[in-house]
C-alpha cells in the first residue's frame, strides 16, 4: 500500500526515460537537539476542547523526538501523572505549570510560565 502512495510525494518529476531511476524524496530532517541551557520552554495550561479537563502543555522544545520523549518520561515520571508527547509538544493531565516549570529549571532549561 505505501508503494502505491509513494508516488504522490514526489515534487516536480513527471517522467524519467531512465530505466533505473529512484526519485530521492526531499524528507524533513530532525532537527539536531539544543543543549537545555539554550532551549526557551513555555509551560501552557490550556482546557478547550477537553470535555473542561485541564492539561498542561509544554511548548518550544526544539531537538530529535528521542530527546522530547526522554524529557515528557522525566516529567511525567517527577509529577506523578498519565501524559504524551506528540507534534513537539508534551501534553500532561492536570494543572501541574508550577511542578513543570521547577523541575525544567532544575535539569537546566530556561522554562517559563504562560498563561
Amino acid at each position: 500500500m505505501a508503494k502505491k502512495n509513494e508516488w504522490k510525494n514526489r515534487e516536480g518529476v513527471v517522467y524519467s526515460t531512465n530505466q533505473n531511476f529512484q526519485y530521492e524524496f526531499s524528507g524533513e530532517s530532525e532537527a539536531e537537539t539544543l543543549l537545555p541551557t539554550q532551549q526557551y520552554i513555555k509551560v501552557i495550561l490550556d482546557k478547550s476542547g477537553r470535555a473542561g479537563k485541564q492539561v498542561t502543555i509544554v511548548t518550544g522544545f526544539v531537538g530529535k523526538n528521542e530527546d522530547l520523549e526522554r524529557l515528557a518520561k522525566l516529567l511525567k515520571t517527577q509529577c506523578g501523572v498519565g501524559g504524551s508527547s506528540k507534534n513537539g509538544e508534551i501534553i500532561l493531565q492536570g494543572d501541574l505549570r508550577d511542578k513543570v516549570v521547577q523541575t525544567l529549571v532544575k535539569e537546566g532549561y530556561k522554562a517559563k510560565r504562560v498563561g
